[in-house]
């Protein structure tokens, strides 16, 4: 079945007889923060918090050839509403042409 599109793709482990775990929260990201921060000293000095981590990830889907769109979409941000960004959009074969590059892993529906 397929997923909604706005789902949160990061979740718990499923409990004893459920399909799929809770969406993590925002307390859980904050959790992990902490501990990386207090585990590793580099990251504590250069405050890596998880939107650290969202802003590396966009910049890095850009830079392997994602477009502003693609970009944008990859973020999962609405579209804007103004003349120029109602032209620029991705389309999912774009988004997961750009998951596959990051990751090094072939996607079903990167388009070529």
């Amino acid at each position: 079945m397929p997923r909604d599109l706005d789902e949160q793709v990061f979740r718990y482990r499923p409990r004893r007889g459920e399909e799929e775990g809770a969406p993590l929260t925002r307390r859980r990201y904050n959790t992990l923060a902490d501990r990386w921060q207090g585990s590793l000293p580099w990251a504590a000095q250069y405050g890596v918090s998880p939107h650290w981590l969202r802003h590396t990830a966009l910049t890095a889907a850009e830079r392997v050839g994602g477009s502003y769109g693609i970009t944008r979409a990859y973020a999962g941000h609405a579209e804007p509403a103004d003349a120029t960004t109602t032209y620029i959009k991705a389309q999912v074969g774009d988004v997961a042409r750009v998951l596959a590059a990051l990751t090094g892993e072939p996607h079903p529906l990167a388009s070529a």
